[in-house]
């Protein structure tokens, strides 16, 4: 069972998106475990993307993902990973395919509403960057036995 970091980022909380994100994820059959609205501290920020340090878009995105709340969250399933990142769509809304988050509710790539893990390793790493063990919630629904093989 894989579980991967979503980020409903400053802009789509400021368009009132988190509820849209989350009943996407829920109808495609993912699993929540972890969720809090926060302010994203600089330091984490910094973590959180420090393999861009040193690009010239850096600083921007350190500014950005501290400029208003965010909703993180932890979702899992078979392929969550996977799962999230094509419910999202590509980093670049114009390139989204129809129908997915990115491409029905964003323009530019810069207020693009969401983070999604990028793959498996990187979505463990993400979560425990994110959330202490006692912020995430092992429980099964009556439905995974539907969903999950």
């Amino acid at each position: 069972m894989e579980r991967t970091l979503v980020l409903v980022k400053p802009d789509g909380v400021q368009r009132s998106l988190i509820g849209i994100v989350i009943t996407r994820l829920e109808q495609r059959g993912l699993r929540l475990v972890g969720a809090k609205f926060m302010q994203v501290s600089k330091d984490l920020a910094e973590r959180h993307y420090g393999m861009h340090k040193g690009k010239d878009f850096y600083d921007k995105l350190i500014r950005y993902i501290t400029s208003a709340p965010v909703m993180a969250m932890v979702w899992e399933g078979p392929n969550a990973v996977e799962a999230v990142r094509q419910t999202m769509g590509l980093t670049r809304p114009t390139q989204a395919a129809p129908g997915t988050i990115r491409h029905d509710f964003a323009l530019e790539i810069g207020y693009n509403i969401t983070h999604a893990s990028d793959g498996v390793e990187n979505g463990e790493n993400e979560v425990n960057m994110w959330f202490h063990p006692e912020e995430l919630v092992r429980w099964e629904r009556d439905v995974d036995r539907w969903i999950f093989e």
